[in-house]
C-alpha cells in the first residue's frame, strides 16, 4: 500500500522564499562575525534572545511586507480587512494578519522594512535590521523568458527573483559601507 504522507521538495515554490531567508542569513551571520569565532547578538542588543542581527526575505505574495503597496497604493490589500487581525491597519501585506517573515523577526528583530518604502538612496539606516525585497506577483524567472515563450506579461511584475537580488546587492553595498565607517569611528 502506497503511502498518503506528502513530501515537500526543497524545488517547490513555497519553499523558495525560505531559502533564500535562510542563506541571507546565514551570509550576513558570517559577515558580521568578522572572524572574531562568534555570531553577532540579536537587535535587542546584549540579551542573547537572537543569534542575527538582520534578516533578508526575497519572493512573491507569500513574504511580501509592503513593496506591492507602495507600487499599487490604490489595490485592494491596501484597504480593510487587510491587516485587521494583528495591525488593526492595512499593511500592504497579502493577508489579514502576520506573514511568517513577521513571525521570524519577532525573535528579535523589527518587521522588515519593505526595500520599495526605504529612501530614494539606498541608506544602510532604512535597513540596518535587514530589508523585505519579494514582491506580490514576483516570479522567479526573468521577464526574458515568458517574452521568449510569447506568454502575455501583462499580469507579471517586472520585479522577478534577479532584479531582488540587485536590490540586495545594494542593500548589502550600503551597510558594508556604513558598517565599514561605524568601525573606523569606534578604533
Amino acid at each position: 500500500m502506497a503511502s498518503s504522507r506528502s513530501s515537500i521538495s526543497l524545488s517547490s515554490p513555497t519553499m523558495i522564499p525560505v531559502l533564500f531567508l535562510l542563506c541571507a542569513h546565514s551570509a550576513t551571520a558570517a559577515a558580521n562575525s568578522g572572524g572574531g569565532g562568534h555570531l553577532a547578538t540579536g537587535a535587542g542588543g546584549d540579551d542573547g534572545f537572537s543569534c542575527f542581527t538582520r534578516m533578508f526575505s526575497f519572493g512573491d505574495s507569500i513574504t511580501d511586507t509592503g513593496n506591492s503597496a507602495t507600487i499599487s497604493p490604490n489595490a485592494s490589500f491596501n484597504r480593510l480587512p487587510y491587516g485587521e487581525t494583528f495591525f488593526g491597519r492595512p499593511t500592504g501585506r497579502y493577508s489579514d494578519g502576520r506573514l511568517i517573515v513577521d513571525f521570524l523577526a519577532e525573535l528579535g528583530l523589527p518587521f522588515l522594512t519593505p526595500f520599495l518604502r526605504g529612501r530614494e538612496t539606498v541608506a544602510a539606516e532604512d535597513f540596518r535590521h535587514g530589508a523585505n525585497f519579494a514582491v506580490g506577483g514576483a516570479t522567479a524567472l526573468r521577464r526574458e523568458f515568458f517574452e521568449e515563450m510569447g506568454l502575455d506579461l501583462t499580469n507579471i511584475p517586472p520585479y522577478s527573483l534577479d532584479v531582488q537580488v540587485e536590490w540586495f546587492k545594494s542593500v548589502l553595498h550600503s551597510l558594508a559601507s556604513a558598517d565599514k565607517g561605524n568601525q573606523s569611528r569606534h578604533i
